[in-house]
């Protein structure tokens, strides 16, 4: 969901462009950040990985955070973080993925005490190789003491993990040029893994932008897509999710409206998407979805995925995972017994492709 930043006071930065130390911009096209768990686990070859994909909100489980406005708290104790992440680690390990795709993961912010929590989701997991992606990276956030970030998106892999780039997506093109300055800076994860040993299957994960007053998202998600399709039509197999900030397609055919916004703050509303059902109807289209339109219809509300009232429930879906038409998923599963661990349920099911 959105996170957005308020800035009360800012000195005179941008003719600090020269040496830029406060943020980091990105090439179109750069290398990952490549992880390796400190335990390595031995990993049978297969045809049918489990896969997963989850939001992990930083670490920060259901603290009171300024923009849920539930509290005021920006920062986090060591001890709350390494608590939260053993949580994390162990419903991870409930579950036993061999691919994980995580959103929202921080490596070296001060608001999770510094903690790189790549590292150690690898080092108390199943899962051996890691890539990252940096989506908001600053030396120093002005605003509401946040300060130091790193925060992105990273594939986990029980097998190596190979050719892991960032792609940069489009920047928010209505935002102001100071707060854009600081802002997120999209991308989708693309890396290869030989899960059977020896035939390839293509990841793309991401975290598109949660909050745009234009079509940025829209921009965002077409260039995945494509990137997708392009992988698709080449005889490849895909495997693409994530976070994508979007309704389903089918979701205004039977209700409009949400009654969880908590917060009175307009920069901190979370956005009800209406009206942009469509920009995701690309990938049901053209590959196969996790949770199919029949069986969302059919019970939407054991498929949603974010909540932005703790003391509420699930109340619409933004997560998903997509592969090519000519694969499948079997026991897909929407997780919503994890409230207490992020505001995001994550989704996995057994992946069965056909190199």
């Amino acid at each position: 969901m959105r996170r957005t930043i308020t800035f009360q006071f800012i000195p005179i930065i941008l003719a600090l462009s020269a040496c830029d130390p406060m943020r980091s911009d990105f090439p179109d096209v750069s290398n990952a950040v490549s992880y390796q768990s400190s335990n390595l686990i031995s990993a049978s070859a297969s045809n049918s990985p489990r896969v997963m994909s989850w939001n992990i909100k930083f670490g920060g489980a259901r603290i009171d955070f300024f923009f849920d406005c539930f509290g005021d708290r920006v920062l986090m104790s060591e001890d709350e973080v390494t608590a939260n992440m053993a949580a994390l680690a162990s419903h991870i390990n409930s579950v036993d993925p061999d691919i994980l795709f995580l959103q929202e993961v921080d490596v070296l912010s001060k608001r999770a005490a510094y903690v790189d929590q790549v590292q150690y989701l690898l080092d108390n997991t199943n899962l051996n190789y890691g890539a990252y992606a940096s989506q908001w990276r600053s030396d120093f956030v002005p605003s509401d003491g946040i300060g130091k970030v790193n925060s992105g998106n990273a594939i986990l892999s029980k097998w190596p993990i190979n050719n892991a780039k960032r792609h940069s997506l489009p920047l928010i093109a209505s935002q102001d040029s100071l707060v854009q300055y600081f802002y997120l800076r999209r991308n989708y994860l693309q890396a290869e893994i030989a899960p059977n040993g020896s035939d390839k299957l293509t990841l793309i994960a991401t975290h598109t932008s949660a909050y745009a007053q234009d079509d940025t998202r829209q921009q965002q998600l077409q260039r995945i897509h494509a990137a997708a399709r392009a992988i698709s039509d080449a005889g490849g197999d895909v495997l693409v999710g994530g976070d994508f900030n979007t309704l389903p397609p089918f979701e205004s055919t039977f209700r409009t409206g949400f009654t969880d916004v908590v917060c009175t703050d307009p920069d901190f509303q979370g956005g009800d998407y209406s009206g942009e059902e469509t920009w995701i109807q690309p990938f049901y289209d053209d590959f196969s979805p996790l949770i199919t339109e029949v069986a969302y219809t059919a019970s939407p509300a054991s498929h949603w995925t974010y909540t932005a009232d703790k003391n509420g429930s699930w109340n619409r879906k933004l997560d998903y995972l997509f592969t090519n038409s000519g694969n499948s998923f079997a026991s897909a599963t929407t997780d919503q017994a994890t409230m207490s661990l992020s505001d995001h349920a994550p989704i996995y099911a057994t992946l069965t492709y056909a190199p």
